[in-house]
């Protein structure tokens, strides 16, 4: 096939050592030399500072906090919707990936809007003035990341509960033991493999998580990585070197962490299914069980997608925000702003579209090569690519984006695309490449080998079997993957307000500009619009995957 060959490995290798590995390996240079010489001065300067250590105890303090706190909603959540009689309810499912789908600092500023001073909760509760200063803290910030992170480690736990046989305990009642210590002895140890590696993936996201920390954080002066590492490279004098430094430091705690997520993926994963298919059962509850069952779902709805997108709705609609709640305050006049013809919003919606689509193309094209040629990744070449082009998920996104600065601003460079709109669509690629090879070699995997043996016995050539057989069949997981790198890109901000040229905005970076700067009605009118994008791409995503499932079955 003509993606086994050698000058394929070669291609594709080159191309993802440019744009992936060139970028830190950027870092390391930068960071380890000063005036073409070894210096590690600059990498031990770092440890000097103070705030360094303090930034490191917010950061890995927060993604402790985030792990209890994601712990106690998705846990709960999983067990609802796996034993008791909501099982049956998949819309569940897309309602509650609506707050990981949503942006951060969206979700972030939507909480800021309803629980600040003189905010929406005050106008609706005068008495609950006296939360305002409780929940700007540490246990704000951590509650608005949990609601949103929540998600990533129900949908993991809620599969592991899925695969579970009843045959485990039913064996175990079988042997006289109860209920109670059935789910201690037996189900606990079984899920407890998906709970760590969920937990640690959740502590990657948190260190790595900018809009939050950028939004709320910066109001309550909680600094972490993201956020410093930011400071160092937007604000005067700027200390590259420091950024970098901060950036190698991020990389290095995250790559420790995927290593033990790997080593505990590989040592205590436990089979769980059988091969006899599990029979159906029907769940009946008790009343009390049910009506609490509903209760602890519609509170976590209403904190993770009522409370915000009321507040970031109902701010686009107001005339004047002094008014408050009050009939008559309420206009689209800030919708009309944003689509009036080369107003700055709709400048930069378009520019968000646009930079999106290009990424999705790019990344669609790219991510089929890669996959093609990975396969089921049974060689050394195939693992290794493998692993380069799903990097970008294991390291911080601002880590990426500096060390994409660095290698463009390389002084050995015959021509640069820095400060170009090139630059937006390459970070935008670099980052959101592994979204595409994921789901392009998803699609393969299910593609028996008969298919090409067939396909080579009536003499069709290669390029024959995969125009009119490996594509169409494939077809599925290119679209979803460009879908979910559409809405991916569309929602991208610590890449956009680092590489963006001079007065160019995307929605994500226009959005954040008018929120800092008290323009908030227009800013939260173009998050409505993201956000409903956002919501119509997962129910075509839900779509394309049921559809996929029936046509497999």
């Amino acid at each position: 096939m003509i993606m086994e060959r050698r000058r394929a490995f070669g291609f594709l290798m080159a191309l993802v050592t440019v744009f992936a590995v060139a970028p830190l390996l950027a870092i390391l240079f930068y960071t380890f030399t000063k005036e073409g010489q070894f210096d590690v001065s600059q990498f031990g300067r770092m440890f000097e500072h103070e705030r360094l250590w303090q930034t490191l105890a917010n950061s890995v303090g927060l993604g402790l906090f985030v792990i209890i706190e994601t712990t106690v909603i998705a846990f709960p959540m999983a067990f609802i919707r796996t034993k008791t009689s909501l099982y049956q309810y998949d819309w569940l499912d897309i309602v509650l990936t609506i707050p990981f789908m949503t942006p951060p600092y969206i979700g972030s500023m939507g909480w800021i809007l309803f629980m600040q001073e003189n905010g929406f909760l005050q106008q609706l509760v005068p008495s609950a003035a006296w939360m305002t200063d409780s929940f700007f803290s540490l246990f704000g910030m951590v509650m608005i990341m949990s609601l949103h992170l929540f998600p990533f480690l129900y949908l993991m736990l809620k599969n592991t509960l899925l695969r579970m046989n009843g045959s485990f305990l039913d064996a175990a009642l079988i042997f006289g033991r109860s209920s109670w210590r059935n789910w201690l002895t037996v189900v606990l140890p079984l899920v407890l493999s998906s709970y760590v590696l969920g937990s640690l993936l959740i502590f990657i996201k948190t260190l790595a998580e900018f809009g939050t920390p950028a939004t709320f954080g910066s109001r309550i002066g909680f600094q972490v990585f993201t956020t410093e590492i930011h400071t160092y490279l937007s604000r005067w004098p700027v200390d590259i070197s420091m950024a970098t430094s901060l950036s190698l430091f991020l990389l290095s705690v995250c790559l420790i962490i995927w290593y033990f997520q790997n080593l505990i993926g590989r040592r205590y994963t436990y089979g769980v299914l059988s091969g006899k298919t599990p029979a159906k059962r029907e769940i009946k509850d008790k009343w009390y069980i049910r009506a609490s069952s509903w209760i602890f779902v519609g509170m976590v709805l209403l904190l993770s997608i009522g409370i915000p997108y009321f507040s970031i709705i109902v701010t686009s609609l107001q005339k004047v925000r002094g008014d408050g709640l009050q009939a008559g305050n309420f206009s689209f006049a800030s919708y009309q702003e944003v689509f009036t013809a080369g107003s700055a919003g709709l400048t930069a919606f378009i520019n968000s579209i646009t930079f999106s689509i290009m990424t999705a193309i790019i990344t669609a094209i790219v991510g089929l090569l890669i996959a093609l040629y990975i396969k089921k990744g049974e060689t050394k070449k195939q693992q290794v690519l493998d692993f380069f082009s799903l990097m970008p998920n294991i390291i911080p996104g601002i880590v990426f984006v500096v060390g994409l600065i660095m290698f463009w601003n390389a002084p050995w460079l015959p021509a640069t695309i820095y400060n170009t709109k090139a630059m937006v669509v390459v970070t935008y690629c670099v980052l959101f490449l592994p979204y595409s090879v994921q789901y392009i070699k998803s699609s393969f995997s299910q593609l028996d080998a008969s298919i090409f043996q067939s396909a080579s016995i009536f003499g069709r050539s290669n390029w024959h079997v995969y125009r009119r057989i490996i594509l169409p069949l494939l077809m599925q997981g290119i679209l979803t993957g460009m879908m979910m790198t559409f809405i991916i890109s569309m929602r991208e901000l610590v890449a956009g307000l680092l590489i963006l040229p001079p007065s160019v905005e995307t929605g994500a970076t226009f959005i954040y500009s008018q929120f800092e700067q008290g323009n908030v009605g227009v800013g939260m009118a173009v998050a409505v619009i993201t956000v409903i994008m956002t919501v119509i791409f997962m129910f075509l995503l839900d779509w394309l995957q049921r559809r996929g499932g029936q046509a497999n079955a």
